[in-house]
């Protein structure tokens, strides 16, 4: 092999193995009081269940307020993530239907949009799991289409949240269903990989992230080294956190994540920004405008 090509290759796997230990020691300080972002986000019915877009100026969530069928699912939008939220607008007939819709979760790459729905057409008598395109972040969202019965049972299937795998590039959709074949008690965590033209494959029990408990919504971390899981393992609802050193690595026992960002109340569905500095969550906590507020907290990185 020529000298040239000798270099490149052992600077290329230098480079590679390095990448992949900075990226494997990333930490952070400590969780921030959580905040409130307010009216109109929150308002005095329930506001739950948010996602942000990538640059944190989009969010969907599920909502009763008014001019709901139940549960919808609600946009709204900010000019920057110093500046206030503009107010909510109901995603429509094309997007909700007469039933409950509600659990947003974004694909990265803000395209497809999975929820949760109890509306006619799914694999059984509860709620399934749906999605709905758009070809670009500024054309307007396609009537939702069922994930299919390979993923969704007659059980109930919930709170979505995809992870694309850094090392594979594989898609996994993690998803929390009560099915009573293969689990482990209430709902748990299962996830189903996600092929060509958006068909997923049949569940996986996760038993990392069950317990004989409720566990449902996840939030894996980027980098797939931290996943924020909620359950009510402790009694209370709560979010608990899961870490590995590395992709091949087994994930930990999760704990619990505690003070300041869990409380006495119910503190719910987790999702992390990209960079892992911001966690968005639901809460019934005091404090808040109405049954159930979106709340966020912050946390610096330590390094890069």
């Amino acid at each position: 092999m020529p000298r040239v090509l000798i270099l490149l290759c052992v600077f290329a796997c230098y480079a590679a193995g390095t990448f992949t230990s900075l990226w494997a020691a990333e930490t952070f300080d400590g969780w921030s009081a959580p905040r409130n972002p307010g009216p109109p986000l929150n308002t005095a019915a329930n506001d739950e269940y948010a996602v942000l877009t990538r640059d944190q100026l989009t969010v969907y969530f599920t909502s009763d307020r008014p001019f709901s069928r139940g549960l919808d699912l609600w946009v709204a939008t900010r000019d920057s993530v110093d500046s206030p939220w503009k107010e909510p607008e109901n995603m429509g007939p094309q997007v909700n239907s007469e039933s409950e819709d509600s659990l947003p979760f974004l694909s990265p790459n803000e395209h497809v949009l999975y929820f949760h729905s109890t509306r006619a057409g799914g694999c059984g008598n509860s709620g399934d799991i749906w999605m709905s395109r758009r070809r670009n972040r500024h054309s307007q969202w396609e009537r939702p289409t069922n994930l299919g019965c390979l993923l969704n049972t007659a059980a109930d299937e919930t709170a979505p949240s995809l992870f694309e795998d850094p090392k594979t590039e594989q898609a996994w959709l993690f998803y929390a269903s009560d099915r009573t074949t293969g689990g482990i008690g209430d709902f748990d965590v299962y996830a189903s990989p996600l092929r060509g033209h958006g068909s997923a494959g049949p569940g996986i029990l996760i038993p990392e992230f069950s317990s004989p408990q409720r566990d449902t919504r996840i939030f894996i971390r980027k980098d797939g080294l931290e996943a924020f899981i909620t359950s009510n393992r402790g009694g209370n609802l709560d979010i608990w956190v899961s870490t590995r050193d590395t992709l091949s690595e087994p994930w930990s026992t999760p704990t619990n994540l505690g003070n300041p960002v869990n409380s006495p109340a119910d503190d719910v569905a987790p999702w992390l920004s990209k960079d892992g500095t911001t966690l968005y969550f639901s809460s019934t906590r005091f404090g808040g405008y109405g049954r159930r507020d979106i709340w966020y907290t912050t946390r610096a990185k330590l390094n890069d």
